[in-house]
């Protein structure tokens, strides 16, 4: 099948720090579980040095997740974030090329940023984050051009920290004539920067994505047929990921109830939610550039999340991909 476009994304370019540990070890951090706080440096270094157990370090940041699911599937995708002169930058700049990504990343002097994320036995993970360098980024810097023969711009919600830099993204990329995707990425990033969302939301953001926390947060709704509903009428295209349950889609055609996947031969055991929600989107993101319906976007987007889930990290083994490929070829492209 001809691909249709292909998907730019812009967020912080992090390097994953893994750490297994239990819920006391959140109290001693001070981050609420499930939750995302932002860090300096030491605070940072000072959380690593008390983690228990020997850290596994990989390539992460939300968007960046996502971007890298998009090209493992087979779609075009582009990452555009900001780097530090050291190890972990020259890390994540290679793994980006390596999985067929286009880096567009500036160079900085500050560090790399990095995020400490603990992986509760629940399979709950909970993240500090030290900026580094994603956050010296400069709405200057982020011009059309960044988003240039991109269908989809993916914006990370976390980048409302910044808001003259999101403004900037989301300006551009509607210059540049994409349509604009945004994740929430944390409930306390709306808990935090819920005004500003609000306002970019009804201004530029044409598909808006949610997990159930992020969705109560924000709509201040009760229920998910509640939460859903406020959520459509903000964005042509509402998601609603409800966990383990699966997901729910919203159009200007209707709602769609996505199933979450089953398990099946070569499945491994659940144990750690680090990047479910961005690889769900990346499956999701694929199958829109594709011109795919709906519910079979929202099945590639639950196949990616469910793969992810069965590996520490945010990275997808290659056999969950191969399972993956097969799952699209025998259901999901047989009736496009």
């Amino acid at each position: 099948m001809k691909k249709r476009g292909m998907v730019a994304g812009i967020g912080s370019a992090l390097v994953d720090i893994l750490v297994r540990a239990g819920d006391d070890f959140l109290e001693t951090i001070a981050c609420p579980k499930g939750g995302m706080r932002l860090v300096d440096a030491g605070t940072m270094e000072a959380a690593v040095k008390k983690a228990p157990g020997k850290p596994a370090i990989v390539p992460g940041g939300s968007a960046c997740n996502t971007i890298i699911g998009v090209a493992r599937l087979g779609g075009a995708g582009r990452f555009v974030g900001k780097r530090g002169p050291d190890a972990l930058g020259d890390l994540f700049e290679s793994e980006l090329r390596r999985n067929g990504v286009e880096a567009l990343l500036a160079g900085s002097r500050f560090p790399t940023g990095r995020v400490l994320s603990v992986i509760t036995p629940d399979a709950q993970r909970t993240m500090l984050t030290y900026l580094g360098a994603a956050e010296r980024t400069l709405p200057g810097e982020v011009t059309p051009d960044c988003f240039a023969g991109a269908d989809i711009a993916h914006i990370e919600g976390y980048m409302a920290f910044n808001p003259d830099l999101i403004r900037a993204a989301m300006a551009s990329a509607r210059a540049a004539g994409a349509r604009i995707c945004l994740d929430l990425a944390s409930f306390t990033v709306v808990e935090a920067a819920g005004p500003l969302l609000r306002e970019l939301i009804a201004e530029y953001v044409d598909i808006l994505i949610a997990n159930e926390d992020e969705a109560r947060v924000y709509t201040g709704a009760g229920g998910e047929a509640e939460a859903l509903d406020r959520l459509r009428r903000e964005a042509a295209i509402a998601v609603l990921k409800v966990g383990a349950r699966g997901s729910h889609v919203a159009d200007a055609d209707g709602v769609y109830r996505i199933a979450p996947m089953k398990p099946g031969p070569g499945d491994g055991p659940i144990v750690d939610t680090t990047g479910a929600g961005d690889l769900w989107a990346a499956g999701f993101l694929y199958g829109l550039v594709n011109g795919w319906p709906p519910e079979k976007c929202g099945a590639l987007g639950s196949a990616c999340g469910y793969a992810v889930c069965q590996v520490v990290g945010a990275a997808i083994s290659d056999s969950g991909w191969e399972r993956i490929h097969a799952y699209i070829e025998t259901e999901l492209e047989r009736e496009l």
